[in-house]
């Protein structure tokens, strides 16, 4: 079917109201792009697709289908599921209990080593409420607590959209439990990141770290395998709000060294991408990623990336990248090194550019939704 012939069943086009946690904005992070990302081209398809915080309300007459986000923040979810209205979820299913009873410090580090994932999720809900950052919306969560409120949710949709087959294994092994899904690709915009853009010379050759600086994306690490060599590092990124301490910690250790620079202002993909094209390496060392889009992005202006096999990471780039362990700083830096002194691996941007743009992910966005809407019989299994 074409995607011009994709509507309702009066013949009007599709109506979507994406629902996306109340920080999106205030917090921003990858899904904030992917959720932008998707909306924006699904609107090329003649889809209305609104986005919506969890904590506003929502006049669902106006739709056919919710679209909600994070399955990990279940009270985002509960409240605006309804009997008579289908969804679909974007589960980003991650899991940081590993950073959380590992590498996180201070008191709440030392309190969740005594607890399991889905009951530090659910302390780290409440305490956002306690500290003012957020609300609790749903008395089911409140009481029934995190996994029983994921599974409430999972059961619920007519189709779960994880960004990797490996996503979803994770969320079914979590519950013990089989649900039909589709795998929806993290993607990248090939109309800023193409051949076109001219490079920032202040960044060449220069080895990137892009996202918030926290802990759990592990820029203390890097600074620690790359101060004091002969290569130039740049962090770019904002601090995380709740992890300021972190982020002086990052700065203390950075300042004893000239080859360590930060840029923590807000800069706009139109600048972003010139600093990936002078660049030789971009690194996301993190302790969990699902895919990262910074490393589809770097990868994309021919940098080589070093990345966590922690999370999804292998199944989008598999023997392309370079990967490191985020506790060992001596295979950081081995790893570091070798991506810079390499040539460039053009399959992995040829890879990229046809398979993970946001024209592709829009694509079997609305393949999901004309599935759920109208053809319930063929709900796909693992396509």
């Amino acid at each position: 079917m074409r995607l011009s012939n994709y509507s309702n069943k009066n013949g009007n086009t599709i109506r979507v109201v994406m629902v996306a946690r109340s920080t999106l904005y205030s917090c921003p992070g990858g899904d904030t792009t992917q959720i932008e990302m998707t909306a924006k081209y699904l609107r090329r398809f003649g889809v209305i697709a609104d986005i919506v915080l969890a904590n506003q309300k929502i006049d669902y007459v106006k739709y056919d289908l919710i679209h909600f986000f994070n399955i990990i923040r279940p009270d985002d979810i509960l409240c605006h599921i309804k009997k008579d209205m289908p969804f679909v979820v974007s589960t980003v299913f991650v899991e940081f209990s590993e950073f959380d009873k590992v590498a996180r410090g201070g008191l709440s580090g030392r309190f969740f080593k005594i607890l399991n994932p889905a009951q530090i999720e659910y302390f780290k809900c409440i305490a956002r409420f306690l500290l003012k950052r957020d609300k609790i919306k749903s008395n089911y969560f409140l009481f029934k607590g995190q996994m029983k409120s994921i599974s409430y949710i999972a059961e619920r949709a007519k189709l779960l959209l994880p960004n990797s087959h490996n996503e979803y294994k994770r969320l079914e092994n979590q519950l013990n439990k089989h649900f039909p899904y589709k795998k929806i690709v993290n993607a990248i915009d090939p109309n800023i990141f193409n051949e076109a853009v001219v490079e920032d010379k202040n960044f060449k050759d220069h080895i990137l770290i892009v996202g918030r600086i926290e802990g759990l994306k592990n820029q203390l690490n890097v600074i620690k395998a790359m101060g004091g060599t002969q290569y130039q590092v740049t962090i770019i990124g904002k601090p995380a709000l709740n992890q300021m301490s972190y982020y002086h910690e990052c700065r203390n250790l950075a300042s004893k060294y000239s080859n360590i620079h930060f840029l923590t202002e807000h800069i706009d993909h139109k600048k972003l991408v010139t600093i990936y094209k002078a660049a030789k390496v971009h690194v996301l060392a993190s302790w969990f990623e699902t895919t990262g889009l910074v490393s589809l992005e770097a990868a994309m202006m021919d940098c080589n990336i070093v990345v966590t096999r922690k999370g999804d990471t292998e199944e989008y780039f598999a023997d392309m990248a370079y990967y490191c362990e985020p506790d060992n700083i001596d295979s950081i830096k081995h790893e570091i090194i070798k991506a810079y002194h390499d040539p460039v691996n053009p399959r992995l941007k040829s890879f990229i550019k046809n398979n993970y743009t946001w024209d592709n992910a829009a694509k079997q966005t609305l393949e999901a939704y004309y599935t759920v809407l109208y053809d319930e019989n063929r709900l796909p299994l693992a396509s």
